[in-house]
């Protein structure tokens, strides 16, 4: 069994070599399948009551990934490692709240993670950013992404809307761009979430292509308002296939910048849960990058 200065050892290797630690060389990643996955936030209410079990039929759908959510680490990371396993699904990128990150990074890393993902800000009042949130969570950022580095995974930040409201001349995502070091600070795009924000994902997509190691994925149903405001009123989320999201050109680009990892992570479904995994599954199948 390696040892976590070997792990550190080879990952300084790696990066000497001009490869980041979780991505394939770009010269095989180019080449390399999408691996599709499912956000384990999307079978939230199923997981707590019988975690393989769900886990199980997520695999017999046909994805091969989980992307783990906190309302499962009460589970020790050896035992929680050894579900997802016993599952047949792979487990490479796992959400922790923002709080939590810089008490988790050891956790993560016992999970043999390569990714740990951020996925909220805390803001400073209810529904409300200030650029003092984002100009607090760029320097947080910053730290944790050295630290997680130095534990051979990668930091990344995953958007919603709120970030994308104009404050003055600037916004928060810009604010966290600009001041955030993108060799440690890495993003995990939500598709449905860029276009709920009135951004184009394809843009923001190629924009990025230095920052993107991850892809969320969720349609978006036609003549729905765009906003920032998160709740209820910005859900306006379906199955892939169905929406206006143009995916294939989303995913033709995100194969090209050799983005491997792409989760469903469709926050409400109207179908009963396993179907809508289904029907986005069969739609994944149609894609061709």
């Amino acid at each position: 069994m390696p040892t976590r200065r070997d792990f550190l050892r080879l990952s300084a290797l790696a990066t000497a070599a001009g490869c980041t630690l979780g991505r394939l060389p770009s010269a095989f990643a180019a080449d390399a399948p999408f691996v599709y996955g499912v956000q384990l936030y999307m079978v939230r209410k199923e997981a707590p009551q019988d975690l393989p079990g769900i886990l199980h039929a997520i695999r017999q759908i046909g994805y091969t990934q989980i992307e783990l959510f906190p309302i499962v680490y009460t589970h020790p990371a050896p035992e929680l490692r050894r579900i997802v396993a016993d599952s047949g699904l792979g487990l490479v990128s796992a959400h922790f709240d923002y709080a939590s990150v810089p008490t988790k990074i050891e956790y993560a890393h016992q999970l043999g993670l390569e990714y740990m993902v951020c996925p909220m800000i805390p803001p400073e009042h209810p529904g409300q950013w200030t650029l003092d949130n984002f100009h607090k969570a760029a320097d947080d950022f910053n730290t944790w992404g050295h630290s997680v580095h130095q534990a051979g995974m990668q930091f990344v930040f995953h958007n919603h809307c709120y970030e994308f409201a104009p404050q003055g001349t600037t916004t928060g995502f810009d604010e966290l761009m600009k001041h955030t070091d993108p060799a440690f600070v890495k993003l995990e795009l939500d598709m449905y979430w860029l276009a709920q924000a009135g951004q184009d994902p394809l843009t923001m997509l190629t924009r990025y292509a230095n920052r993107v190691s991850l892809l969320h994925l969720k349609d978006r149903i036609a003549n729905a308002p765009t906003g920032f405001v998160m709740g209820p009123t910005a859900k306006h989320i379906t199955e892939m296939g169905k929406g206006t999201l143009n995916w294939p050109a989303i995913f033709a680009q995100a194969h090209k910048q050799g983005i491997r990892y792409a989760y469903v992570d469709q926050d409400d479904t109207a179908l009963p849960i396993l179907d809508s995994l289904k029907e986005n599954y069969a739609y994944l199948q149609t894609i061709k990058a």
